[in-house]
């Protein structure tokens, strides 16, 4: 099985506070504590009697779970049904409620259930305190019907086998095998679901939960992939639209090869501004970027060649990639010094740290299972939404392009076009551009020095959608609310709790 290639949002939250100025933008929702009639089918619509639902909550630790029944297939709503997992965490003070704020941290594949039951991180408290703090599993995910194509006996011997950078025609063949082997295990295990998991349904899921919440409009907080399911919710249902706010955003024009090689940048820009503030802080790992570099290649070509030796199981290249990755997701006060003790620690030949921080990323326990269905639905989601059909002559075209994007990672992200070649179901939703006309002003948020969602796609974002409006994040994590700067907290807050907008042009400076 090919590794994943698209690196899901699971980062550490960190609160400070701030402030930032912004004006009213004409055209804003207004959200009333006081419920009004939802925007539902009428009663002779197949569909009205899944919008007539009403969750029934129940206590679930310090939060309330529930679910809620939608349609396998939206074109034969009498057919079989899915059901979702929904988390809740109530509005803090009920005098002040505006209604739900429906988060999704990203993925493909992470359950939002979980991360919405840590509302007290990961919304500010003010945000906390006026809206019921929701979390809804995409469908196929946690506990929404999951999706099942390995098991994790498989899944982790291929991380500890597996070589995303094949070099010879037999790993090539190796690699292709393992492609197929996930295909055929997805078809095999799941053969019902697999063509309905896309992010086309999951919008018009989105859309049947916040009816059964009792909101007219959907006010929703979408970081990482979680961008593409409030985009493609503004795009069916314009006129549902409340308080939108899009971090870390994805490009929908991209094609699979596009959003790889957009990664491959990511990535490498990234890393080097890891390698800026090691210089300046006095480096273990050298004196010069070259020499620091070098020790990143070095790990990377060791780890291809022979894994590490760990405390636990060796360090292949595929868990050095990711133990050497995920810190550049975080803020650099948290993320660059776990990454240089990692790197040192494998130039002497001890994969432990790097290992440590892949399991975290992977979500693997320590006895091998893994926390969720996180890698199994990842692939076929994606592949219902960027269909791609290369070749291995593909990525041999393609290769120089993403080296010279990514001397480090390029290669790894290069293989990743094919993991979706052969797939047995056809796409939902091919790349296109979105406006959805008619929705009030959404806020897009992007960092100028996001790994996994570069800066240029939010950008891109913002100008395609009619109301879309900007917001720039002067830092380095992947995604920007709730990163450690006032600034931004400020002005998403400012959105969300009063319908104000940043003006057009914001940038916050960096928070360090």
């Amino acid at each position: 099985m090919s590794s994943p290639r698209r690196l899901a949002v699971l980062a550490v939250l960190v609160v400070v506070a701030g402030c930032t100025s912004a004006d009213p933008v004409a055209g804003a929702p207004t959200l009333s504590p006081t419920p009004t009639p939802t925007s539902s089918p009428s009663v002779d619509d197949p569909l009205a009697h899944f919008y007539a639902q009403q969750v029934d909550w129940s206590p679930c630790g310090e939060a309330e779970c529930g679910t809620v029944q939608v349609p396998l297939d939206y074109d034969d709503p009498q057919g079989p049904m899915l059901t979702l997992a929904l988390s809740r965490v109530p509005a803090g003070d009920p005098d002040r409620r505006l209604g739900s704020l429906v988060l999704n941290n990203g993925g493909p594949g992470v359950a939002a259930t979980e991360y919405a039951k840590n509302a007290d991180l990961v919304v500010s408290p003010a945000v906390r305190a006026a809206f019921d703090v929701v979390g809804m599993d995409p469908r196929g995910v946690g506990g929404s019907s999951p999706i099942e194509c390995v098991t994790d006996e498989q899944l982790d011997e291929s991380l500890s086998t597996g070589d995303s950078t094949p070099d010879t025609p037999a790993e090539v063949e190796e690699f292709l095998a393992g492609v197929a082997e996930f295909r055929d295990g997805c078809l095999e295990r799941s053969p019902d679901l697999l063509a309905h998991v896309g992010t086309t349904d999951v919008a018009r899921d989105l859309d049947v939960v916040r009816a059964a919440l009792g909101d007219e409009r959907l006010s929703f907080l979408g970081k990482s992939y979680g961008t593409s399911i409030g985009v493609e919710y503004a795009r069916q249902f314009p006129d549902r639209v409340g308080r939108l706010v899009l971090d870390g955003a994805v490009d929908p024009t991209l094609s699979d090869e596009q959003l790889l090689l957009g990664q491959a940048e990511g990535f490498e820009l990234a890393l080097s501004r890891f390698v800026e503030d090691c210089l300046a802080r006095g480096c273990p790992l050298g004196s010069t970027p070259q020499q620091v570099l070098g020790v990143v290649e070095q790990v990377l070509a060791t780890t291809d060649d022979e894994p590490l030796e760990t405390s636990s199981r060796p360090l292949t290249q595929v868990l050095a990639t990711y133990g050497i990755l995920f810190p550049l997701y975080q803020p650099a006060e948290q993320g660059y010094p776990a990454l240089e003790a990692g790197l040192q620690a494998a130039r002497a030949g001890d994969g432990s740290v790097l290992l440590q921080i892949a399991d975290l990323y992977l979500l693997r326990a320590p006895d091998g299972t893994f926390v969720t269905n996180q890698w199994d639905a990842f692939t076929p989601i994606s592949c219902l939404d960027r269909p791609s059909d290369a070749e291995p002559a593909d990525v041999e075209a393609a290769l120089p392009r993403f080296l010279a994007a990514s001397p480090r990672f390029g290669e790894g992200l290069a293989w990743g076009m094919v993991s979706c070649t052969g797939w047995p179901v056809p796409s939902d939703g091919l790349p296109a551009p979105v406006a959805a006309a008619g929705a009030p002003p959404v806020l897009v948020v992007g960092t100028t020095g996001d790994p996994a969602t570069p800066y240029a796609w939010a950008q891109a974002l913002a100008e395609q959608l009619e109301s879309g409006v900007l917001l720039t994040y002067d830092g380095t994590p992947h995604t920007a609310y709730r990163k450690g700067s006032g600034c931004v907290d400020a002005a998403v807050d400012g959105y969300l709790l009063e319908g104000t907008l940043p003006a057009p042009g914001t940038v916050c400076p960096p928070s360090r």
